[in-house]
């Protein structure tokens, strides 16, 4: 799930993989890939109310129940099309 909305992704990707999957235009974007730009910044939890955990989308892979509630502006940007198609969280 990403900020509310659901999503189906390939597994065992990192995460801005799998945002890629959903967004091809993320290929295109500002990414690094290793961590040196911090575009691809997150926040996610993993249990209904667990604390939201810092991450980078290019360093963690995607996770089962994994819920990002928090992306920065690029990630946004790029996904601005997938996020507005998926399906709310019900």
């Amino acid at each position: 799930m990403i900020l509310g909305r659901v999503f189906q992704v390939p597994e065992n990707n990192l995460l801005l993989r799998q945002m890629q999957f959903l967004a091809p235009d993320i290929g295109s974007g500002r990414y690094c890939w290793n961590a040196e730009c911090r575009y691809c910044e997150i926040e996610y939890t993993r249990a209904e109310g667990g604390t939201a955990t810092p991450a980078l989308a290019c360093r963690i892979k995607g996770l089962p129940d994994m819920k990002v509630t928090r992306c920065a502006l690029e990630i946004k940007y790029n996904m601005s099309e997938a996020l507005a198609a998926a399906p709310k969280e019900e």
